[in-house]
């Protein structure tokens, strides 16, 4: 068996998600098309094939434990001069995700790692492409604003050819994807009626 890379986050869903995309790849950068638009909760991290069913019994806990979560982006921001990205900024939901990868790499499960930079959640819009078309993203995307509730995130392996692919998406509270409203009631029951 060899070893996967793989990544977990949160999808940007649509039309957020493809509206980014095309202005990231608008911008230049050839890794556009290969990275659906997200937040990361675990950065590119490689694992032995072996473990794959343990991570995903450890995801399908994290998802179990967690809360659907409103979540804002609004203006851009930039860790340039230390690293070669311009990102759209997670204005609310951004404690939430910062408890979530937290759990996600926690000491107990498989996919222990320490982190290059501390955890910042943020959606990348440019990366590592010309000095001049990071700027264009800066500025071009400052006015950008989305908003949606977090109800998931997702396990996503790295191709040979560079694409990260879905491989299973998790569920807030255990539930199933796509969302079930978890109050909802079986057809087979009365509904409980307050007097």
């Amino acid at each position: 068996m060899g070893t996967v890379t793989l990544g977990v986050s949160i999808a940007v869903p649509e039309p957020f998600g493809s509206l980014l995309q095309e202005r990231r790849a608008g911008f230049g950068d050839p890794a556009a098309h290969g990275i659906p638009t997200h937040v990361t909760l675990l950065p590119p991290t490689e694992v032995d094939e072996s473990v794959l069913p343990e991570v995903e019994a450890h995801l399908t806990r994290v998802a179990a434990a967690g809360r659907s979560f409103p979540m804002r982006l609004s203006g851009t921001g930039t860790f340039r001069p230390l690293s070669p990205v311009v990102f759209v900024k997670v204005v609310e939901g951004a404690a939430a995700c910062t408890q979530l990868q937290q759990r996600v790499r926690d000491e107990s499960g498989p996919l222990v790692r320490e982190l290059q930079w501390p955890y910042h959640p943020h959606v990348t819009v440019a990366h590592g492409i010309a000095e001049e078309a990071m700027d264009r993203a800066y500025e071009e995307l400052a006015g950008y604003e989305a908003a949606w509730t977090c109800t998931s995130f997702a396990l996503y392996e790295q191709g040979a050819d560079g694409v990260w692919r879905k491989l299973r998406e998790y569920a807030f509270g255990g539930g199933a994807v796509p969302n079930v409203p978890p109050q909802s009631t079986p057809v087979d029951e009365p509904a409980p009626t307050h007097h």
